[in-house]
């Protein structure tokens, strides 16, 4: 069977922005290589103007972020959900939840309703106490108003089961192994192999920079320590204030050329990873891909997808311990190989793909049966 599948929650693809603008990227993709129909919602402002985009559908919808801040995504998502009511889609997959479930009245009820939960947004301390629990009134939205719920951490997949009570599917976030490395690539940035550090990352307290770039400021490290996302926030133009006075920390702003991107992973001495709130995180499973010798924040997130294979920190202090002592070598290749071992075997993008066909397969023939003959609805959630 062939679907219409609808994917709402994102910027829009081409990636120019983050983690779920890269998933949709990849998954529309891989789906219409297997004969299903794609639309892509992109903002209206997105730097890809055009109606399709490698045989993806794109739709186009006023997006008044760039005026109201956050407030404008609600905006932008009823209207896309406007929009979706008109096209007789199959299923509709909402990537996260924070502006859109509000408007779960208006869902239009044909096709079947997805969501993933991404990760726990109303820990991120980003937010105030108000805004933190309406996310957690949002969460419970999107519960109320989906069909099936999948999860691509299986924390949160035990997270919502045990406070839902219900069975959300597990499908991991996907990564490619990074196989051609040219280091001609990072010379315009002033930098050769292995001479730097690396932390890439939105500029948010979650994402722990500032407790890495201040046990860096305090080590005795010779290798510069560059940061890679954009600083037009409050926060990374603080950031940048802070540390000005040290010239090993340079902040390259946001880079959106996956070659490199990739090649300042691969090239790196090593590489920072600090997130501490979402589920599988996009770009640690990049660094894996890309080789890199990888120091993690210790959480039970970052240890799922990293097991024994990466160093770990809680403190400043740990981090100017790695910082003045750790240099990477050939002792430290046997990790790297299985990180990439673990992104070819686990968290490959074919492989994901092929799971979430068969899971929007299996959640539209569960609702609309194609036979009279009664089929299980494991992951119906009733809700």
């Amino acid at each position: 069977m062939k679907l219409r599948i609808g994917i709402l929650g994102t910027r829009g693809i081409p990636n120019h922005y983050g983690g779920f603008e890269c998933f949709a990227e990849y998954l529309s993709q891989g789906l219409v290589e297997r004969g299903h129909e794609l639309y892509v919602y992109n903002s209206h402002n997105h730097p890809n103007q055009q109606s399709g985009w490698n045989n993806v559908k794109i739709v186009h919808c006023y997006d008044p972020e760039y005026r109201f801040g956050s407030f404008g995504q609600f905006w932008y998502d009823l209207n896309c959900i406007r929009d979706a009511r008109k096209r007789n889609f199959d299923v509709l997959l909402f990537l996260g939840y924070t502006s859109s479930s509000v408007w779960g009245m208006l869902y239009p009820k044909k096709p079947v309703i997805i969501y993933n939960m991404d990760g726990f947004e109303w820990k991120r301390t980003k937010y105030s106490r108000p805004i933190q629990r309406f996310l957690k009134y949002a969460e419970k939205l999107a519960v109320r108003y989906s069909d099936f719920i999948v999860a691509d951490s299986k924390h949160v997949q035990e997270y919502i089961s045990d406070k839902y009570k219900l069975k959300p599917a597990y499908i991991a976030y996907g990564a490619d192994i990074f196989e051609e490395p040219d280091e001609s690539l990072i010379w315009p940035f002033h930098l050769t192999d292995r001479s730097y550090n690396m932390v890439m990352a939105r500029m948010e307290p979650e994402n722990n920079i500032e407790m890495v770039l201040n046990g860096y400021h305090n080590s005795e490290a010779a290798h510069d320590m560059i940061i890679v996302g954009s600083t037009q926030n409050k926060f990374g133009t603080y950031l940048k204030n802070k540390y000005a006075g040290d010239g090993r920390i340079r902040f390259l702003g946001a880079i959106f050329d996956r070659q490199v991107i990739n090649n300042l992973i691969y090239h790196s001495n090593l590489y920072f990873h600090g997130h501490s709130v979402g589920g599988t995180n996009p770009s640690l499973l990049e660094a894996m891909g890309s080789k890199a010798l990888i120091v993690a924040m210790d959480n039970v997130f970052n240890r799922s997808v990293l097991s024994s294979n990466a160093f770990y920190f809680t403190t400043p202090a740990e981090v100017t311990d790695y910082a003045n002592l750790l240099t990477r070598n050939e002792l430290h290749q046997s990790m790297i190989e299985s990180n990439a071992r673990t992104i070819r075997e686990k968290y490959n993008w074919p492989g994901i793909v092929d799971a979430y066909e068969k899971f929007f397969l299996d959640c539209h023939s569960s609702l609309y049966p194609a036979t009279n003959d009664p089929k299980a609805l494991l992951l119906r959630n009733e809700a």
